[in-house]
């Protein structure tokens, strides 16, 4: 390893060990802060943002006062009605050193995420190579947005291969090309989101235009990277899961010779509890997942408008 390259440091929400969903084999998957998108049926909220988080998980709170103790700031006190709110939070004193989080017996106070090296963080993907060897598995990086750290992915990445450990990324593309290029030495399968075909209703639900990432996935194509591109539709019903915006997906990945198949995320609501921790807002509550009927009929409607390529959904391939 190069010293100076595996002591850059970058923000990770967590790892990860022996998924099943997130690639080939069983994966170690490096979950990286910071999202340029604001999809509202984000699942990880905790994800968004660059730099590490406070959570509170009211209900897991006793009011010990363990918390208020421990904290070198004095950003936290007792509330006088513990009922309602048993600990209140001064974010202006808040050092984020998340000493409250490491004290607290009832994990009522949460970090999301933390500042890691490079070095540290491939030292965890290692511990997993046993499993990788026997499985065909590897590292996958997520998010967020792991191209919203484009040096510290690449790195990670790039001690990776030497290892010769299987890379993937899970992202939206929606990123320099510069910070793209970096990627695509190190990488064994892209998976790329396309959440909506029509850049109007792209930034309606996301909160930007998808040209970058059509541009980006078009840039990729016409390069000499060697690597599997796998496209993840996430399907929200009434939103995301019409006939049009299907078709056009498919049409736009006929055009693409390095895609290996289509994917078809049902849309979850897991994330509900992280929203409250985080105090903010769950913009789809209305919204309710996709049946596993509706899940393969759709994936069986893109099969039909390209017929050439594979899709997956609920474990099953058409095509």
């Amino acid at each position: 390893m190069n010293n100076e390259a595996t002591e850059l440091k970058g923000t990770v929400l967590r790892i990860e060990r022996t998924s099943i969903h997130d690639g080939q084999g069983l994966r170690t998957v490096v979950f990286l802060k910071g999202c340029p998108l604001r999809c509202r049926w984000c699942s990880t909220p905790e994800s968004q943002s660059a730099v590490p988080e406070r959570g509170f998980a009211r209900g897991n709170c006793v009011g010990c006062g363990i918390c208020v103790r421990s904290c070198p700031a004095g950003a936290l006190k007792l509330s006088e009605n513990k009922r309602h709110v048993p600990v209140l939070f001064d974010p202006a004193k808040c050092r984020g050193c998340f000493v409250c989080a490491e004290k607290c017996p009832q994990g009522a106070v949460k970090q999301y995420g933390r500042v890691m090296s490079v070095r540290d963080v491939v030292r965890e993907i290692s511990k997993d190579e046993i499993f990788f060897f026997y499985s065909g598995g590897g590292v996958t990086l997520s998010g967020g947005e792991p191209l919203s750290q484009p040096d510290f992915a690449a790195e990670i990445l790039r001690n990776c291969r030497e290892l010769g450990i299987h890379t993937a990324i899970e992202t939206s593309l929606y990123a320099p090309p510069e910070a793209v290029a970096k990627m695509l030495p190190w990488l064994d399968v892209l998976y790329v989101d396309l959440k909506y075909m029509e850049g109007k209703l792209h930034r309606q639900w996301t909160g930007a235009d998808n040209s970058l990432i059509l541009g980006n996935l078009s840039r990729i194509e016409g390069s000499a990277a060697e690597l599997e591109l796998i496209v993840r539709i996430p399907l929200v019903p009434g939103v995301n899961d019409s006939d049009e915006n299907l078709t056009a997906a498919a049409e736009f990945c006929k055009s693409l010779g390095k895609l290996r198949e289509i994917e078809l995320l049902p849309y979850h609501r897991l994330g509900l509890e992280t929203y409250r921790n985080l105090g903010r807002d769950y913009l789809l509550a209305d919204v309710v997942p996709p049946t596993r009927a509706h899940l393969l009929e759709r994936s069986a409607f893109i099969h039909s408008q390209s017929p050439g390529v594979p899709v997956r959904a609920g474990g099953e391939v058409t095509g």
